[in-house]
């Protein structure tokens, strides 16, 4: 018989009966508290200057002075509630992983003949397996049983270490004064986590809480420290929607550009609604807003799964179209190929982005051209080599993936400016800038691509003669049957990444479109969520 609890150590029955969701939705309640204490710093601020208009003398600057502290200290408790959600939800997360791995160990139990007692010892069923067989038979099964409750135990110590230091944080006060100097724009993501990493934890508490709009987009900063700094502006970004609402409202006459405005604005309102939502929800995996503009039709960054803890990542880029309205969606695509990860792979931490901080076409006559495609980069790059520079432990396993006009991102952005990418995927592509998977920089081999058998975009050629003069009309209808001549062996912006002639590796999808890559019954969802895995 094998597999004695050591001293300290999760119990098989506790990790057996936990319910990591209880945990996550603890967490959900902290952060629940972030609106109330910044209505409540809102509402003292209010006071406050009502105060100074009526009141004057030494008594009343004594005043003035108690509700600033108030109001420093509300504004001190909305990022330490967040972080305090992230810590249980992370551990949440990773017993769910645990329980995963002991229910595949109790599966093999089942299966090879291993009985296992209400302690996690583990002993042969004498009915089922002879005795030369009993320590090679049992050996696996323990050894599985312990790696869950190795897990389950250490992310056990590591919440506690982390809200220990919250709580000592709290209880000798948290830093009042700005810490000196701020990185310049554009600065390398690596030196800019070699700043965050020289701060001591009340300094970075202080520009999160104080400089959100810095800390929240800046590459190099862990994933936990921007998604406090960007939830803490969710308001403001709905109120500066709100905003522009009222400015288009109030214009008369209104004509097409305004009432155009105006549904871009209700659009990206409704949008930004179901993100925060989405943001509020206990539902696993947690969500960490990783960046967020409401200019034009909106962007954002969101991961499922903290990517500094992941041993694979995925980041996902959708195209045309793709905006704050329906980030969501595309977010959910993102979701598809994680839970899938999770079925091939029990146990493993994995993660998923939506990078959506570009501006994709709207339409079709713009997606003919790779400027937005260019424009978007550098900022692909710089997100990629900060997931790299943030990452905790043994470095991931990094994918890319461009979806559609997405894909023409991806693959601009490897070929001018290099991508921190283990293996890059392009679904339902109209090519990706260059001629041959060589050109793109990843490991031989890590270049993949899909086409549906009924993918419209494999009607799209080279553009010719007919093709930039349709382009040049701004004609919809023309540029549609620009598109769609030329040779049949490339598309609109290269040679066909699923094309064997173009040295990458393909997988199979199924007949869904060219939006159906992530239908569950797609094969295309096993391969997308194989490689991540790097099975």
């Amino acid at each position: 018989m094998t597999g004695p609890r050591t001293a300290g150590q999760v119990g098989y029955a506790q990790l057996s009966t936990v319910d990591p969701a209880l945990w996550q939705a603890t967490g959900t309640a902290w952060a629940g508290l972030v609106g109330l204490a910044q209505r409540r710093a809102t509402e003292l601020a209010d006071d406050s200057a009502a105060l100074r208009a009526q009141w004057s003398g030494l008594a009343a600057t004594a005043a003035v002075e108690q509700l600033s502290d108030l109001r420093a200290e509300l504004r001190t408790l909305a990022p330490v509630a967040i972080e305090i959600d992230q810590v249980l939800a992370e551990f949440g997360a990773r017993l769910a992983a645990a329980r995963a791995r002991l229910a595949a160990a109790v599966a093999l139990a089942a299966t090879v003949g291993v009985l296992i007692d209400r302690w996690g010892r583990t002993s042969p069923d004498p009915g089922r397996v002879p005795a030369h067989r009993a320590v090679q038979t049992v050996v696996p099964v323990a050894t599985a049983i312990r790696d869950a409750l190795d897990l389950a135990t250490a992310a056990d110590r590591e919440a506690a270490t982390r809200l220990d230091r919250l709580t000592a944080g709290a209880e000798s006060g948290w830093a009042t004064r700005p810490p000196p100097g701020r990185p310049a724009p554009n600065t390398d993501p690596a030196l800019v986590n070699l700043w965050w990493a020289g701060l001591s934890p009340a300094q970075q508490r202080w520009l999160v809480g104080h400089e959100p709009e810095l800390i929240g987009r800046l590459d190099g900063v862990p994933a936990a420290a921007r998604d406090q700094a960007n939830r803490l502006l969710l308001a403001v970004r709905r109120a500066a929607l709100l905003e522009r609402w009222g400015q288009l409202l109030g214009r008369l006459p209104r004509g097409p550009a305004e009432l155009a405005g105006l549904r871009t604005v209700d659009a990206a309102l409704a949008g930004l609604d179901a993100l925060t939502s989405r943001l509020a929800s206990p539902e696993p995996p947690r969500a960490y807003l990783l960046g967020l503009e409401v200019g034009g039709e909106g962007r954002t960054v969101v991961a499922l799964g903290n990517p500094d803890r992941a041993a694979g990542i995925l980041t996902h880029v959708p195209g045309t179209t793709a905006g704050l309205h329906d980030a969501t969606d595309d977010l959910g695509r993102a979701a598809r190929v994680l839970s899938r990860c999770a079925d091939l792979a029990p146990g493993q931490e994995t993660s998923a982005v939506l990078w959506l901080d570009y501006d994709a076409p709207d339409f079709l006559h713009e997606a003919a051209w790779d400027r937005q495609a260019h424009a978007a980069g550098e900022a692909l790059h710089r997100f990629q080599e900060g997931l790299r520079a943030t990452h905790d432990g043994p470095p991931a396993r990094q994918t890319v993936l461009g979806h559609s006009y997405g894909s023409l991102v991806v693959g601009g952005a490897a070929r001018d400016h290099g991508l921190a990418a283990d293996a890059l995927v392009f679904v339902g592509s109209p090519g990706v800038g260059v001629g041959h998977a060589a050109e793109l920089g990843v490991p031989a081999g890590q270049v993949w691509a899909s086409t549906a058998p009924d993918d419209v975009i494999r009607l799209t050629r080279p553009p010719g003669e007919l093709a930039r003069q349709a382009v040049l009309s701004l004609s919809p209808v023309a540029t549609i049957a620009g598109m769609l001549t030329g040779d049949d062996d490339e598309r609109w912006f290269g040679r066909d990444p699923a094309d064997p002639s173009f040295g990458g590796r393909s997988f199979p999808s199924g007949r869904y479109g060219h939006s159906g890559y992530w239908h569950p019954d797609n094969p295309a969802l096993d391969g997308m969520a194989r490689i991540v895995l790097g099975q």
